[in-house]
């Protein structure tokens, strides 16, 4: 409906209700002097205002004559004489949209004697000649539809209201309602209901009519509120050239949805700020939180609870809508905030999938986790030992316990709970990258928290089911063992003099070959004496089988003398 096109209207019409030419002498048993007959046929539940002298009103009649015969039958407005009273019938606690047919006007039927039908003389005398005898007694069957006056103004009766009423419209802000439009009867005329679209509209700039830009004013998201306009606050009257006929009284059943001005900017409310908040989020920041996102009326769109996953993005860099982007900055990891987003920063006009255009946007928001790509792993040692001066390294066999969590405090896994250590060679890639560097100069019994970014850790995939993608880590470690490795390319080492005579003695037959069993035999022995010691960690036949491979030059199974021979070792060692 759109609540355009108006112009003052004209004076009050002074027209005749009821109208007859000449003399005549008086009908049998109705004498020149008899007074006017009014039977009230229907008279409304509610009836809030009455016609009164000077009023406007709007009604429909049967004009007859005592033998029933019908001389006129006309819908017209004209001035309220003698003859017409009668009352509104709207009610102003009627909820919408209403419901059942139409509220019945008040209907009356009229005996005009011809005395009383002479009281103005005919302003259209053809209208009457040749139709109403002079001295005619007139029976008119009224059916009262409108009532106004030109002192009326805008009629206001609010009966809903939020508790909670943080802004009301004002001069320029533009505002998405719903409403149903009925005339002083009942009639609906017009509903955003039925379009299943609000009405959108800046209010008190002109673009509606002057009744409802002043009717609008003042009300709350959520409020429900009826709004009575006199016609020349309306459509005056030409009406609207539609369903909207001439000096028609407009009753607008309003329930307001949302409301922003174009000067706003986004609003932010905090709800749980965590008292430990070491660091807040920065433009380029990668950020990974949960949201309810709702209209202003509390309509939900969209939410990453019902997807059981978080949202997961760079901030201040244009990924989300300006108002997302703005919003998210300087929040503390654990933080729970109301991101309120004008329009002109989330969608605009056009909305976008359940989103209306123009709407304002709520974002509850919590926030999991963030980090930036440029981030390092965090080491924080809690306890260390009095004699804490052997420090692992790479090569080193580790076995350690550990709690594993994201940043909001939630376990992902637990050696403690499993009742065994993990154990790994460290920096041989048997755990993530950043576990490799948060366990390196770590001593035995030293307990340390590891934070991981996830470019560092499992990154954007993360692990399907266990580890969510993008998520930073934190672990929790106590180092309980460490066996020394070998330096960095040796699966195997002497820790003393080697034999000049090595390979007479691996090749116990003498044939002058040494086949796998014989060499593994060899090696094996050599550890256990302690002349040897294989890189621990290490599955040791495995080492042994490649050590064997790397000798067998041929690749025929066998090792001889012309192909064995020895790897130097900088530590004063060889190796096969």
């Amino acid at each position: 409906m759109a609540f355009r096109g108006w112009r003052p209207p004209p004076p009050p019409l002074l027209l005749l209700l009821l109208w007859v030419t000449g003399q005549a002498a008086p009908v049998a048993g109705l004498g020149s002097d008899a007074e006017l007959q009014i039977e009230r046929r229907f008279v409304p539940d509610e009836c809030p205002r009455t016609v009164r002298s000077g009023d406007f009103v709007r009604y429909h009649y049967v004009g007859t004559f005592p033998d029933g015969q019908k001389f006129d039958s006309r819908y017209r407005a004209l001035g309220a004489r003698r003859g017409l009273s009668g009352c509104a019938s709207l009610s102003p606690d009627r909820p919408f949209p209403p419901a059942g047919p139409p509220l019945a006007p008040p209907r009356a039927a009229a005996l005009l004697p011809s005395s009383a039908a002479q009281i103005l003389p005919d302003p259209r005398p053809s209208a009457a000649a040749g139709v109403i005898p002079p001295n005619s007694v007139l029976h008119f069957d009224v059916l009262l539809m409108d009532i106004w006056n030109s002192e009326d103004q805008v009629q206001i009766h609010t009966y809903f209201k939020p508790p909670s009423c943080p802004r009301t419209i004002q001069v320029s802000d533009f505002v998405r309602y719903h409403y149903n439009g009925t005339f002083l009867d009942g009639t609906l005329f017009d509903s955003s209901h039925n379009r299943m679209k609000t009405y959108d509209t800046y209010v008190g700039i002109g673009w509606l009519i002057p009744g409802m830009d002043k009717g609008l004013l003042g009300m709350c998201v959520g409020e429900k509120r009826i709004i009575t306009i006199p016609p020349f606050l309306a459509y005056g009257e030409d009406g609207d050239g539609k369903d909207i006929p001439g000096q028609a009284s407009l009753v607008f059943d309003v329930a307001l949805l949302d409301l922003h001005n174009p000067k706003d900017s986004i609003s932010i409310e905090n709800k749980v700020v965590p008292e430990n908040c070491e660091r807040i989020s920065q433009s380029g920041d990668f950020l990974r939180y949960h949201y309810n996102g709702t209209l202003l009326d509390g309509t939900l769109f969209d939410s990453s609870y019902s997807r059981n996953r978080t949202f997961d993005t760079y901030i201040g860099q244009g990924y989300v809508i300006p108002g997302m982007d703005e919003g998210l900055l300087g929040v503390c990891i654990g933080e729970k905030r109301r991101i309120v987003v004008p329009p002109h920063l989330g969608y605009g006009e056009e909305g976008r999938g359940n989103i209306p255009g123009s709407a304002v946007l709520v974002f509850d928001i919590h926030v999991i986790d963030f980090h930036n790509p440029s981030d390092s792993i965090s080491i924080t040692s809690h306890y260390k030992p009095p004699d804490c001066s052997v420090l692992s390294k790479k090569g080193d066999y580790l076995k350690y316990h550990y709690n594993a969590s994201l940043l909001d405090g939630t376990l992902l896994d637990s050696t403690w709970n499993l009742g065994k250590t993990y154990n790994i060679v460290l920096g041989s890639g048997q755990v993530v990258l950043g576990m490799d560097m948060g366990l390196r100069e770590m001593c035995v019994g030293e307990k340390r928290t590891v934070i991981i970014p996830p470019h560092l850790g499992y990154g954007e995939a993360g692990v399907d089911g266990e580890v969510p993608g993008s998520a930073v880590l934190v672990f929790d470690i106590e180092l309980l063992e460490l066996v020394a490795g070998l330096p960095e390319g040796y699966m195997f080492i002497w820790n003393g003099e080697v034999s000049p005579n090595l390979f007479e003695e691996i090749d116990k037959d003498g044939n002058g070959e040494v086949l796998l069993e014989e060499f593994s035999e060899y090696i094996h022995a050599q550890v256990a004496s302690g002349k040897g010691k294989l890189a621990p960690g290490f599955d040791a036949e495995l080492i042994v089988k490649n050590m064997f491979t790397n000798q067998d030059r041929n690749g025929d199974g066998k090792v001889t003398a012309e192909e064995f021979k020895l790897k130097d070792q900088e530590a004063k060692h060889d190796e096969l």
